[in-house]
């Protein structure tokens, strides 16, 4: 059986992303919303507030992470787009996944997630290719390309929307 935390297997950067690569890389991160919605379609909160496996987060937490961490890279993409080498800050997930916007209704966190997806896809669209070898400094994981960052959040949205698909499954929901 499969490990339940990492439904479609853990991440490994590529070394580079090629240009066809990193246009999939962009379009997965564009139809996330889309995905994230029909994933969480028809549940009811008692489903909503089912973890995804024994000590992991609910459905609805799962929900609200992906707002925060995906408004976080939309920020560590600006900011090694428009800087040298700025550096990008982890953040304690869980404890922000204790907090209670990340406990109630999922409406705001699916329209944020679709607000913050419109615009970073269309940004990342435009970009020449040369950007996307610029670099970040990151607190844990020491030095990143852009490149690396968008296969980082295309893999990290599929990765929790295949949370939620995979209990529904499970479940039978």
């Amino acid at each position: 059986m499969s490990d339940p935390r990492y439904p479609i297997g853990t991440i490994s950067l590529p070394v580079s992303l090629t240009a066809p690569t990193r246009a999939a890389a962009i379009a997965r991160i564009a139809a996330l919303p889309n995905h994230l919605y029909d994933a969480v379609r028809g549940l009811d909160q008692a489903q909503l507030d089912t973890p995804y496996r024994d000590g992991g987060w609910t459905l609805s937490q799962v929900v609200h992470h992906i707002g925060d961490s995906h408004v976080n890279a939309y920020v560590r993409h600006k900011l090694t787009i428009t800087e040298q080498d700025p550096p990008i800050k982890a953040y304690d997930e869980n404890q922000w996944a204790k907090l209670a916007d990340a406990n109630g209704p999922i409406g705001s966190s699916l329209l944020l997630v679709q607000a913050i997806h419109d615009r970073w896809s269309h940004c990342l669209r435009t970009l020449p290719e040369k950007a996307f070898a610029r670099t970040c400094v990151h607190t844990e994981r020491g030095k990143m390309t852009l490149d690396d960052l968008v296969a980082l959040y295309a893999w990290h949205g599929d990765h929790h929307v295949a949370h939620i698909t995979q209990l529904r499954r499970s479940k039978g929901w």
